[in-house]
């Protein structure tokens, strides 16, 4: 599982705009959003560097947190 604090999610729209860039590019992947604490969960997608970098084309920073 890959999980990352996203700052800059902070409504129901970005939660939604996240997911969706996450699913396109981990496809199969599940992907939980906790917007309170503004984390991602991804599981199910080996490439921790593509999501970020997803993140990243969608206009969202990504920290990867260890977990």
């Amino acid at each position: 599982m890959v999980v990352f604090r996203v700052p800059n999610m902070s409504c129901g729209g970005c939660a939604r705009a996240v997911q969706a860039a996450l699913r396109t590019a981990a496809l199969g992947a599940e992907v939980e959003v906790d917007l309170r604490r503004r984390e991602v969960s991804v599981a199910g997608a080996p490439d921790a560097d593509g999501l970020a970098r997803a993140l990243r084309d969608a206009g969202f920073a990504g920290e990867r947190l260890d977990v």
